[in-house]
């Protein structure tokens, strides 16, 4: 596949034209996990700047997932056996999996934010494992997603599963474990060496000491235990005092406001506008500092950061539209989106499945430093995971309701007005609506097209050329629709978004 290099040269001056399809589109699939044809039709006409106010106001005012029945058990509330107890914990898992995915594919910025910062505060729900402690993780993502940051970065700190995953449960006074005090700058926070010294490691261990009392049972909340936590002073930042947690917080944002700053907001950037934020050939860094900028002028409140960038020109640029490779789980959850085809916890149970096969493991990123994303998703197995993996989810979504592949087709060509019995000319805005360019040539389109007519016969043409097939009434147009459906999923425009 191509590597996109980043030469877009836009501002972040405000992108002022209505939004047609192509942009809504863009937008959609950027901050959430695409949209379906009547959706990005409602939009289209708008400008950017009410689109974006809509879904970030969305995103800010939506509640976090109800808790589960079983979201503030501990041990005690397993059976005995623990073989029955770890079959009930893994069922507790599954639930969640299910849950925590339907959020993703319904609601838009808010849990595609919880998705993106759970791979920038890593846990691995295989070190911890405790149902309650995911919940409340996953609580914590949601309700921090689009709020301040620096709230953030002190409650994440706090959950269960961070305690537990970066050794902040063996974090005693007398002995600090250095763990969490280097993930909290180099991963969270700075960046790799980014304005923070060793010495400031090993006194910020210190200060973030006491965070130790587990209970007797298992799976309890981790509270403070002050006997535990080191009373000396310490030096971070070139600041001294008797420092605890949220001293660390408030050294951290105080001193380190600009470093910090540009870190997360060239993560932002990464995510959602191109994976290269570095070439001198963009204007990334400009862009970045513009973030910045609003950034520490918000106190690090995240939302004015994003309406910003996705009302930019910049973030509506040609450059920006098609350039970021998918992650398996936007393979799978943009395609549902966008066709609205009927799907039950089987499917969705399925796309959790292939998403581990392809290295996107739900709750359990690779290693503290997440999945790397972009060009880590494609390699040869993965690309042929990826096609087998389409074509099973396209199978059974069409043996359970083939008709729905024609309604489907029905929705493109109707949104655009479009009455026609030539299969080309349908099948086309079929192909532009699930690809972010389209196909890359001409020649492209043209195999898609003998894909699309393979399955209307002879009769296509009958008595002088009179025209007699259409997408409405001709009886094979569902499973025409299927076809061109598992063709383009194999194509590499597939695994751009």
């Amino acid at each position: 596949m191509e590597y996109f290099v980043n030469c877009n040269t836009s501002t972040l001056a405000p992108y002022t034209t209505p939004l047609d399809k192509f942009r809504v589109a863009h937008l959609y699939r950027r901050l959430g996990f695409s949209a379906s044809v009547e959706t990005i039709d409602q939009a289209v006409g708008q400008t950017a700047g009410a689109l974006v106010d809509s879904l970030v106001n969305q995103a800010i005012n939506m509640a976090p997932t109800p808790a589960p029945t079983w979201a503030d058990w501990n041990n005690s509330n397993y059976p005995a056996d623990d073989d029955a107890a770890g079959q009930l914990r893994r069922a507790q898992i599954d639930e969640w999996s299910l849950t925590y995915t339907n959020a993703m594919l319904n609601n838009n910025l808010r849990d595609r934010l919880s998705f993106f910062w759970s791979n920038h505060f890593v846990t691995q729900l295989s070190v911890y494992d405790c149902s309650s402690f995911l919940y409340y993780y996953i609580n914590c993502l949601q309700r921090n997603s689009i709020g301040n940051f620096k709230t953030f970065v002190s409650e994440i700190g706090l959950t269960e599963a961070m305690l537990y995953y970066l050794d902040g449960v063996y974090n005693n006074g007398n002995n600090p474990n250095e763990n969490y005090a280097r993930e909290l700058y180099e991963l969270f926070a700075l960046g790799d060496g980014n304005g923070y010294t060793e010495e400031d490691i090993i006194e910020t261990a210190k200060a973030l000491t006491g965070y130790v009392e587990r209970g007797e049972i298992g799976c309890e909340p981790v509270t403070f235990d002050p006997t535990k936590f080191n009373t000396d002073n310490k030096t971070i930042f070139g600041q001294t005092g008797n420092w605890g947690y949220d001293d660390v917080i408030d050294i951290l944002f105080e001193q380190r406001g600009a470093q910090l700053s540009d870190f997360i907001c060239r993560k932002l950037y990464e995510f959602f506008v191109h994976p290269d934020s570095r070439d001198e050939m963009n204007n990334a860094q400009v862009i970045i500092d513009g973030m910045a900028a609003t950034f520490m002028a918000n106190d690090y409140e995240i939302a004015p950061v994003l309406s910003q960038l996705f009302k930019s020109q910049h973030f509506f640029d040609d450059e920006s539209i098609g350039v970021i490779i998918k992650s398996p789980f936007d393979v799978y959850l943009n395609f549902l989106n966008e066709t609205s085809f009927s799907y039950s916890d089987t499917t969705i149970a399925s796309m959790i499945n292939y998403s581990d096969l392809l290295g996107q493991t739900l709750f359990n990123p690779v290693e503290v430093e997440g999945w790397q994303r972009n060009r880590t998703w494609i390699n040869t197995n993965f690309m042929i995971g990826r096609w087998l993996t389409m074509e099973a989810i396209i199978d059974g979504l069409y043996q359970a309701e083939s008709e729905q592949f024609r309604a489907f087709g029905m929705a493109i060509v109707g949104s655009i007005g479009m009455t026609s019995n030539n299969p080309d000319a349908i099948s086309r805005p079929i192909i532009d609506h699930v690809l972010p360019k389209g196909l890359f040539t001409e020649a492209d389109y043209q195999i898609a097209y003998d894909v699309f007519r393979s399955d209307i016969d002879e009769t296509y043409y009958e008595g002088g050329n009179e025209e007699i097939w259409t997408l409405a009434m001709w009886a094979a147009a569902p499973n025409q629709v299927y076809l061109l459906l598992r063709h383009l999923s194999r194509q590499p425009e597939f695994q751009l978004k």
